[in-house]
């Protein structure tokens, strides 16, 4: 039995769907028991959550006032507890997952595997590498633990229909002092998550403006949707740096990404290359973004976005 721990990411008294693709994840591995460990000050409702996730087996919920907020640095001691015995700790590739798992890493004395978007045994992963122009299979060698960051976009979520059980954990390890919460700065919107979102538009250069954005945010209302932009428009100043996608910003997975205004430059189609529907308007017929776009629309985006809306 491969006993694999996967760390909850949550937010808010709600589990961040990247947990539930950490756990598809973690499924693959061979006879493997998944086992999900939430920690926070108040976490019944999320370790509720995360039991009924098909192919968890148990749930560890681990509170203690120390993790109202999620610290890299105070998680990562008792994440180490906590996966005594566990062969592979698991964490998303989400700004959580990439802050708390090198410390984990670390603490546990053994190198980190970023990325991974396919299980091919038990030792063997494969991740991509060059921007997502090449894989790479990585061998880790047998007996050490494996602890590991996973690319949700390769992954679908764990469907519910778990009914694991929720063991209380007491972690008496000693916690950080250098490093404590003072306070958060972050964006607020009733928009869909863009890491999350089934649906995604982006705007890119083109839009010319942080005004005109405006029409990016019209129509992804009109379709539930997230909003993100390409790098171009964020260092344009266009749309704040929460919003780019691709490899320096957010690799996103949507049923359907609209790509409105983006040339398609490599470092942007690496965040969205897993879409399961790409969509793309743009007025140069040569833009490379209609290499990958499922559906291309050549043409004005002030004259075509509007028809578009009212249509919708």
């Amino acid at each position: 039995m491969n006993k694999v721990l996967v760390i909850a990411e949550h937010a808010g008294g709600s589990l961040n769907p990247a947990t539930a693709k950490c756990v598809t994840c973690a499924a693959s591995v061979p006879d493997a028991e998944v086992t999900v460990a939430v920690f926070a000050a108040d976490g019944a409702g999320v370790a509720a959550q995360a039991a009924a996730l098909k192919g968890v087996a148990k749930v560890l919920l681990v509170e203690n006032a120390a993790n109202a907020q999620p610290l890299a640095a105070v998680l990562a001691p008792q994440v180490v507890k906590v996966a005594a015995g566990h062969g592979y700790v698991f964490g998303p590739s989400t700004t959580f997952g990439r802050d708390l798992m090198p410390r984990v890493a670390a603490l546990l004395g053994v190198p980190q595997l970023s990325d991974v978007m396919a299980v091919e045994s038990a030792t063997r992963f494969k991740r991509p590498v060059y921007a997502g122009n090449a894989i790479t299979t990585v061998e880790v060698a047998p007996g050490s633990v494996i602890a590991c960051t996973v690319r949700v976009a390769s992954y679908e979520s764990a469907p519910a229909g778990g009914n694991a059980t929720v063991e209380k954990l007491a972690v008496d390890v000693p916690l950080p002092s250098h490093t404590r919460f003072v306070t958060v700065s972050a964006a607020k919107s009733d928009r869909p998550d863009l890491q999350t979102a089934p649906r995604v538009v982006s705007g890119g250069r083109a839009l010319g403006s942080a005004e005109n954005f405006e029409i990016i945010y019209r129509l992804a209302a009109k379709l539930n949707a997230g909003v993100g932009a390409s790098r171009a428009a964020v260092d344009a100043g266009y749309a704040p740096n929460e919003m780019q996608v691709g490899q320096t910003g957010k690799i996103i997975a949507p049923e359907l990404y609209v790509a409105i205004g983006i040339s398609g430059a490599i470092q942007h189609v690496t965040g969205i290359k897993d879409a399961r529907t790409i969509v793309a308007i743009n007025k140069d017929p040569e833009a490379p973004i209609f290499e990958i776009a499922d559906i291309g629309l050549v043409g004005d985006l002030f004259t075509l976005l509007p028809e578009i809306e009212r249509l919708i």
